[in-house]
């Protein structure tokens, strides 16, 4: 007897469009069977649904310059469909379901997810993702620095050959020339991001390797609120104070807006010390729409907006009003991802400090620092 096919995983990503070259959020929905998309999270009807029968799924997708964490799926017929995630282990979570679900609907048989609380290495496989989080613990893993070169200070970053180092140190490896192409694969793979004129050099291809295993050669972990503070042109460059905080927790939420109350999908960036949730245009773009500064504020459950034009909202909406008493009404994806907001907010807010056992929301050591 023949049955619905099952949701395996669901969330905002940002998708390409098939005629025209525009990036949209879409809630997206991953089946059994096929990928369907929708307008809002709330709609009835996809607009659209990819079959995963014969498909193809190529991570990373580098063919849009600076549009990070992209993947492609190839469907049988040829015709390639692109989306973007918010941050890196949201793209790799994504694309492994993917993987598995067409693994399993090719050979007629149905997906069923297992538990991956604990990675599996292969004999002759070295598991890149799994290899990222543990370079990333915040005890030992590798430690991120402030180094200066060239009249320049990078932040949150640490060289090429601290990499070779903790690789060599860990058993990963049982070399350097092996650890050189390791490393090149964390590289090409958008786990290490190459900072400064000599890495990035090396990565567009202007020397013998990707990689370098040198002390002047600097690279960082994506999302790790790495900066760079210079007299320079270079678009690693962020001045503003309010920038240097540790990325503890990032996704996209649905924002109100102020004057025409309506929703619109932002993805958001919560940093600590000093601690701002930062907006910005899922669909591309650097700079913020805006900045949330969250000293002082107030972050509590919503359970009714009257007047108020929303979407299925039942259980997800919080609302944040900062110390000048701004209102910031914001949606979640489901109950439970709007307490993780609440708390990672309110814990912010009010210590600057913020403790999490989950990999996906912490990406570098705590800092332990109280505000005045």
């Amino acid at each position: 007897m023949e049955r619905e096919p099952m949701r395996i995983r669901e969330g905002y990503l940002v998708k390409k469009g098939s005629m025209f070259n525009t990036w949209k959020p879409m809630w997206v929905v991953l089946l059994e069977d096929g990928i369907e998309f929708y307008k809002r999270k709330a709609d009835n009807s996809p607009k659209g649904m990819i079959p995963l029968k014969g498909s193809s799924i190529h991570s990373p997708c580098q063919d849009f310059g600076k549009r990070m964490f992209v993947f492609r799926l190839t469907v049988a017929k040829q015709q390639d469909h692109f989306f973007q995630a918010a941050y890196l282990e949201e793209r790799d979570a994504w694309v492994r379901d993917i993987k598995k679900a067409i693994h399993h609907i090719d050979g007629g048989q149905r997906f069923a997810r297992k538990s991956t609380r604990k990675s599996i290495r292969l004999p002759e496989t070295i598991n890149l993702s799994a290899l990222y989080l543990s370079m990333k613990d915040p005890e030992k893993g590798i430690k991120e620095l402030k180094l200066e070169k060239d009249k320049r200070v990078f932040n949150h970053c640490f060289t090429g050959t601290c990499v070779i180092d903790w690789l060599v140190s860990s058993s990963s490896i049982r070399n350097r020339k092996e650890g050189l192409l390791l490393a090149s694969s964390l590289l090409s793979e958008g786990y290490l991001q190459p900072a400064g004129d000599t890495s990035k050099a090396a990565a567009e291809g202007l020397s013998d390797t990707s990689f370098l295993d040198l002390s002047d050669a600097y690279y960082y972990f994506p999302d790790s609120g790495f900066f760079c503070e210079g007299y320079s042109s270079d678009d690693d460059v962020v001045l503003k104070e309010e920038f240097r905080g540790t990325i503890v927790k990032q996704g996209c939420l649905l924002k109100q807006g102020h004057r025409r109350k309506n929703w619109k999908v932002r993805k958001f960036v919560l940093r600590d010390d000093p601690a701002y949730l930062h907006y910005y245009d899922p669909a591309g773009g650097e700079e913020p729409l805006g900045a949330i500064h969250l000293r002082g504020c107030v972050v509590t459950a919503v359970e009714d907006m009257p007047d108020t034009k929303k979407y299925d909202a039942d259980n997800i909406l919080f609302e944040i009003i900062t110390a000048n008493e701004i209102h910031y009404y914001l949606q979640a994806a489901s109950s439970t991802e709007r307490t993780e907001w609440i708390k990672a907010i309110q814990s912010v807010a009010r210590t600057g400090l913020f403790l999490v056992s989950c990999p996906l929301t912490c990406n570098s050591a705590p800092w332990h620092h109280e505000f005045q």
